[in-house]
């Protein structure tokens, strides 16, 4: 029996994946061989302008990651040294007393700076929220410090707390010849002295992204808990904080980021000092390489800094993701 060629030419009689598999090559086929130069140079120009960037990326950061994990596996002291003594560089950093001091001040300095910084952030952002008079101004007001550099910040605040200078200087002029605040001079108390003008600086910040996440809660659910008997305290507390969890996690992952890599702060307020009170990871990496010669142990430090801000950074790209992948 002989098929009817008629038959054999209509589409239904062909799978209809590959009638439209062959369908849209034939079209893309088409419309490649039909593209006039102009609109070629369209279609790649945004992947021209990206590709400066991209590669200005790759050899400005991650080429450079590679490399300061290359040189903390040597001996580097002065000058790199491209030989291989594995891990001798960590042993000799992680027995140094000042990089266990660095750490130490690390851990104290961020836990406090997170620790206000949210609690003081969320605070005014939840009273800028009660739409208050003047709230442009006061936000204003808050986020001014962030427009300053950690330079200036910490400039101001050496002389804010030098005690020949500043506050203590103020208060005795004013008659409380007794008042004493000389914690910069003091090695026990001078890293409070950083939290108080990191505080200072980044409080506004976090207000500003706990108010935009509080202006995105919608007002029908006060209104009901309201209805139900519900204090505002207590809405607050149990109800709208809650749902504030993905700004609670930006401001943390964010705000350990700039505690981990807080130099220009130190550097400007108390120059890692007295003595090395205050001494921080990344003052130590600075001074291990450029200024005692050791290349080899400071990017062992470096590395060391990198690998803490990539436990913070990858759970929380990660749960970004699952997220997103969860909502599609």
């Amino acid at each position: 029996m002989r098929a009817d060629p008629d038959l054999i030419s209509q589409p239904g009689c062909h799978p209809a994946g590959a009638s439209s598999g062959i369908s849209e090559n034939i079209g893309n086929a088409v419309m490649r061989s039909t593209l006039s130069l102009k609109d070629r140079f369209t279609l790649w120009l945004p992947r021209l302008v990206l590709s400066p960037s991209l590669v200005a990326v790759f050899v400005g950061v991650y080429l450079f990651i590679a490399w300061t994990g290359w040189i903390s596996l040597s001996s580097s002291k002065m000058v790199p040294q491209y030989d291989f003594v594995g891990l001798e560089q960590y042993v000799r950093l992680w027995a140094t007393p000042r990089w266990g001091t660095a750490v130490a001040n690390l851990f104290v300095f961020t836990a406090l700076f997170l620790t206000i910084t949210i609690s003081v952030g969320l605070a005014i952002a939840i009273l800028l929220d009660q739409r208050v008079r003047a709230e442009g101004f006061l936000r204003a007001v808050y986020l001014y410090p962030m427009a300053l550099s950690f330079i200036v910040t910490g400039t101001a605040w050496k002389w804010i707390l030098n005690p020949d200078l500043g506050v203590e200087k103020v208060v005795q002029e004013l008659g409380w010849s007794s008042f004493v605040f000389d914690w910069i001079t003091r090695p026990e108390y001078a890293i409070y002295c950083v939290v108080i003008a990191a505080v200072w600086q980044s409080t506004g910040f976090a207000m500003a992204i706990f108010l935009a996440g509080l202006r995105g809660i919608d007002n029908s659910i006060i209104k009901a808990a309201q209805i139900e008997g519900a204090g505002l305290p207590r809405i607050y507390l149990s109800i709208i904080v809650p749902m504030l969890r993905p700004a609670f996690l930006s401001v943390i992952v964010l705000l350990s980021y700039i505690s981990i890599k807080s130099f220009d702060l130190v550097l400007a307020l108390t120059n890692a000092g007295p003595g090395n009170a205050t001494e921080m990871p990344s003052t130590f990496m600075f001074s291990a390489t450029f200024r005692r010669n050791q290349m080899g142990v400071g990017a062992a430090s470096a590395m060391m800094m990198l690998m803490t801000v990539a436990a913070i950074i990858v759970p929380y790209l990660y749960s970004e993701l699952r997220e997103t992948r969860n909502e599609h």
